[in-house]
């Protein structure tokens, strides 16, 4: 597969998650003090993952407009071509493994 339809395909499942947490977001759970609902827990849950989503399809939007300009699979840090087998698991990572690793530490 491409790695433009690659991305296109994790674009389509990243913005269908997205706006499923949409859906569950829209319903928040009353508390007040000393009371509450335990609803609200899953509701802060949906939340960052919803923050964790709006990350992913802006990382894959700006991967399709690397991919554009011609430097997809460059890593941003020292510039170095990212390996194919780490694009196919993150087809929108933007750092090869080495500059991931030492990002870690």
């Amino acid at each position: 597969m491409q790695e433009r339809e690659r991305l296109q395909k994790e674009l389509e499942k990243a913005r269908a998650e997205l706006e499923q947490l949409n859906e569950l977001l829209k319903h928040k759970a009353d508390y007040g003090i000393g009371e509450g609902d335990p609803a609200i827990y899953d509701w802060e849950l949906n939340l960052a993952l919803r923050q964790r989503a709006e990350r992913k399809v802006k990382s894959i939007e700006e991967a399709l407009q690397k991919l554009g300009a011609g430097t997809y699979g460059v890593c941003e840090r020292c510039h170095k071509q990212i390996d194919p087998e780490r694009l196919k698991i993150l087809p929108h990572t933007t750092l090869c493994i080495e500059c991931a690793r030492a990002e870690q530490q």
